[in-house]
């Protein structure tokens, strides 16, 4: 099966949108860290400010995202040319039915042949769609934790369910909310490595065109030489 990439299947709104999360999320980790574990003093205002400032730009990149799913094209199966809306791909497809468990076994190199696919494999998905609940939980968290916030009903509120889940009385300790806001950054953490691993399975030919633009393969498409546009 061929693997190679064209630009559709990344159009350069996705290319931007990827670069800033990407970003978004190195400078929330390094800063959230910090803010954990302050291992030298005298930037505590500056972790705490690039933390907030980079988590807006990640809420306001995940909203421009959803956006424009809808409005733009790229690929609907891999190695071609031929565009659909790029919401399509993360509903189920014909082309996905039946493969989550060939797609485990492919995976976990139990099964030499390339399952059935379209643009993105059951499991890629499935991961893909969960991280904007991700995104949200860890920003619905967090803006619990902060001061001009955290009095707002719908996140003191938050707190208050959380210190009684951690069984930390019902005064609305915000400590249960920062255990939960540090560990859903490492599901994050461990969902971004299990990304790469998945994007990159057969070669870095996803990475060249995500982070580079960089087409691989025939120049000219040969699996779909024309565009389709729907």
């Amino acid at each position: 099966m061929s693997h190679d990439l064209y630009r559709e299947a990344h159009p350069m709104p996705f290319v931007l949108t990827h670069w800033i999360n990407l970003c978004s999320m190195v400078f929330l980790t390094l800063s959230g860290f910090y803010i954990h574990y302050p291992i030298f003093g005298g930037w505590m205002g500056i972790a705490r400010g690039a933390h907030l400032f980079w988590a807006f730009v990640l809420l306001i990149n995940l909203l421009v995202r959803l956006v424009l799913m809808f409005f733009v094209k790229d690929a609907i199966m891999p190695s071609t040319r031929e565009v659909d809306y790029d919401y399509k791909n993360w509903l189920p497809q014909a082309a996905n039915r039946h493969q989550l468990i060939p797609w485990v076994k492919y995976y976990l190199f139990l099964k030499k042949d390339h399952p059935i696919s379209g643009k993105y494999g059951v499991l890629q998905k499935i991961a893909y769609v969960a991280t904007p609940f991700l995104i949200l939980a860890a920003g619905y968290t967090g803006f619990a934790l902060w001061s001009p916030t955290a009095s707002i009903p719908l996140f003191h509120a938050g707190t208050v369910w959380v210190a009684s889940l951690f069984h930390l009385g019902g005064g609305g300790d915000p400590i249960g909310m920062r255990i939960l806001h540090f560990w859903i950054m490492w599901v994050i953490l461990i969902f971004t490595a299990i990304h790469a691993y998945l994007a990159n399975i057969y070669n870095f030919n996803p990475s060249k065109l995500i982070f580079a633009w960089k087409e691989s393969g025939d120049a000219h498409g040969s699996a779909a030489a024309g565009r389709k546009a729907a």
